[in-house]
C-alpha cells in the first residue's frame, strides 16, 4: 500500500488534532515518578518549539522527590512582607469574556468536587492544592534570562505549549500552572538541591 503526500500530510494533521482536542489540565496525580528517559524524550521533543530569531531562551528545571516536597513546603508558607513579588505584574483585571470563562472553569471544577458555590472555606482549601500541585511528583519551572524581558517569556509559552502536547501520552499527564510566579524567590530556594535536574537544552 502507498501512501500519497496528501493523505500523510492528513494523517499528519489528524494526529495534531487528536493531541490539541485531549489536551486537559490535571488536578490530582499519582504519587510515582516519571521515568527519566520519558522526561527527556518529551523535553527534546518540546525544543523543537519556534522561538524569536532562534534565541530558545527557554530553561527548564525539574524536581523530583524531596526537592518537589521542599517546593511545597515553601510555596504554602506564609508570604514574607520582603517577598519580590513576580517578575511580570498581575493581569490588571479580568473583564468580560475573560471572566467569564474563568469563572466557567472555577464552577466546572467545584462541581466535580462537590463544592457548593458560597462555600468559602471549601474553595480556600482547594485553591491551596495549586501549591501543592494537586500531588504531582515533578515540578517543571520554565526560565529565561531576565536579560530578553517579555520576548523570551512570549518564547517560553510557545515552549510550554509544546511541551503539554508532547507529554501528550499515555503515563503522563500535566497541568499549566502560575502557582509560583508570585513567590519566585520561594521557588528557587530549592532548585539546586538533591532531586532537581537543571537546564534542558538541546
Amino acid at each position: 500500500m502507498t501512501v500519497s503526500h496528501d493523505d500523510s500530510d492528513n494523517a499528519q494533521a489528524l494526529v495534531l488534532e487528536q493531541l490539541l482536542r485531549a489536551r486537559h489540565s490535571c488536578r490530582g496525580f499519582l504519587p510515582e515518578a516519571v521515568p527519566r528517559a520519558m522526561q527527556l524524550r518529551i523535553l527534546e521533543l518540546a525544543q523543537r518549539s519556534a522561538s524569536w530569531c532562534n534565541a530558545q531562551p527557554w530553561q527548564v528545571h525539574v524536581t523530583e522527590g524531596m526537592a518537589t516536597d521542599r517546593l511545597r513546603e515553601n510555596l504554602l508558607a506564609p508570604v514574607s512582607e520582603t517577598e519580590p513579588g513576580p517578575d511580570f505584574e498581575w493581569p490588571r483585571a479580568y473583564r468580560g469574556v475573560y471572566r467569564q470563562r474563568r469563572f466557567d472553569c472555577a464552577m466546572q471544577l467545584y462541581d466535580s468536587l462537590g463544592i457548593a458555590r458560597g462555600d468559602r472555606a471549601a474553595s480556600t482549601q482547594q485553591g491551596r492544592e495549586n501549591f501543592r500541585f494537586f500531588g504531582a511528583p515533578h515540578v517543571a519551572m520554565i526560565t529565561s534570562d531576565a536579560s530578553l524581558g517579555v520576548y523570551g517569556a512570549v518564547d517560553c509559552g510557545a515552549f510550554v505549549s509544546s511541551f503539554l502536547l508532547a507529554a501528550g501520552r499515555p503515563g503522563s499527564a500535566l497541568i499549566k500552572s502560575h502557582a509560583g510566579c508570585g513567590q519566585p524567590g520561594h521557588c528557587f530556594d530549592t532548585s539546586g538541591g538533591t532531586g532537581c535536574t537543571a537546564t534542558a537544552r538541546a
